[in-house]
């Protein structure tokens, strides 16, 4: 049988599951990278791992290739303005998104979100192409959780708190 939906009513069926929003980065040659990621989910926990997909236009999946690593950051609340720059709508491109005060790294060398409600440092062991997105699964070497804080969630097309 062959699929006869659309890829509009795909993404405004998909909109109606509220998601965490994350940050996924890497480092590569060129430096840091990173993108809002809706789709980072566990796969299980022994042995720990977490599975993205990363589409092809997006200009980060080049440094996850590369360096064989990347990380999943959970945003806070108060992460808003992240969004934006991660999205292009900041105006800030590249390596210039990662300002040092705001960024640390764990074992694989990828960047974490300081102010990151939870964080997973992966290394990648798999790669499934499907359609125009790579699924990325990677294993957990290092993780950092603050245990408070309320998230950002995307919902309807629209970035959120829990407040709103």
């Amino acid at each position: 049988m062959t699929a006869s939906v659309d890829v509009k009513s795909f993404w405004q069926t998909l909109g109606e599951r509220a998601t965490g929003l994350t940050l996924v980065t890497a480092r590569g040659a060129a430096g840091p990278a990173g993108f809002i990621g809706l789709s980072a989910a566990h796969v299980c926990a022994e042995p720990p791992t977490i599975l993205v997909s990363i589409d092809d236009k997006t200009s980060a999946l080049a440094a996850v290739m590369e360096s064989k690593h990347f990380a999943v950051n959970y945003l806070p609340a108060s992460a808003q303005d992240l969004v934006a720059i991660f999205s292009g709508k900041g105006g800030i491109q590249g390596a210039d998104r990662f300002s040092p005060d705001r960024w640390q790294t764990l074992t694989t060398g990828a960047p974490i979100y300081k102010e990151a409600l939870g964080a997973f440092d992966c290394v990648v062991e798999t790669l499934q192409r499907v359609g125009s997105t790579n699924i990325v699964i990677g294993s957990v070497v290092d993780l950092l959780s603050k245990g408070a804080g309320d998230p950002l969630v995307f919902f309807r097309g629209k970035v959120r708190t829990l407040s709103s």
